[in-house]
């Protein structure tokens, strides 16, 4: 895992600081904790690789292609020798951990995926989760918020991937619909804080556009 880690914070040095190294290290730490909460200890192996590789190169930095991340991180676990089994098992997670869409089926079938994506998905929320919203936001130059340009809740993952709208749409159309896309008990226990806290933000930011305070 040390080597894994080295590996990962080197490929992602110059990454957008929204998706940088701290991501994979927040998110790496939540899968092993909700881990051990589901009772899962076998799994921890593929969950700790599937949660540090899980990054590796996003879609939304390469121009849409979502077999760069998977090439990556296949490269490097042949290279440490890592049994194909357990490749194959981490590859899965890489290949269908990203949200891509409100109405779009999660094609997740491992117990290891389903907790690596919780891990990925409560680092999205919560008040971390509102910042990486807004670095992105700013990353991709996207208006704070546009009152005439409502939410979508995308039916397609092709739609989704060309979404360009407000951040403060992001809200609506993924972060406050993650609470309840959790796939253990323990994603969701550990959501409702971070759940609460971006209601709380949501209403106060719209109450301070409106000049409602």
């Amino acid at each position: 895992m040390e080597k894994c880690k080295k590996f990962i914070e080197l490929q992602l040095q110059d990454a957008e600081k929204g998706h940088g190294y701290d991501h994979i290290e927040r998110v790496y730490g939540l899968a092993v904790a909700i881990s051990k909460k589901e009772k899962t200890p076998n799994s921890l192996f593929i969950v700790s690789l599937g949660a540090l590789l899980h990054d590796i190169a996003d879609w939304k930095f390469t121009g849409g292609d979502e077999e760069v991340a998977p090439r990556l991180a296949s490269e490097w676990m042949k290279s440490e020798g890592v049994p194909e089994e357990d490749e194959e098992a981490v590859l899965h997670i890489i290949r269908h951990i990203s949200y891509k869409g409100a109405n779009v089926e999660n094609k997740l079938k491992s117990i290891e995926g389903f907790i690596v994506q919780d891990a990925d998905r409560l680092d999205a929320i919560g008040a971390v989760g509102i910042a990486r919203c807004f670095a992105y936001g700013g990353y991709k130059n996207r208006a704070l918020y546009d009152p005439n340009v409502p939410p979508v809740l995308h039916k397609t993952a092709d739609d989704y991937k060309s979404n360009s709208s407000p951040s403060i749409n992001h809200f609506y159309e993924k972060l406050l619909l993650l609470k309840d896309k959790m796939n253990t008990e323990a994603g969701r226990e550990f959501a409702q804080k971070r759940h609460t806290f971006m209601e709380g933000f949501i209403k106060t930011f719209l109450a301070e556009w409106n000049s409602a305070e």
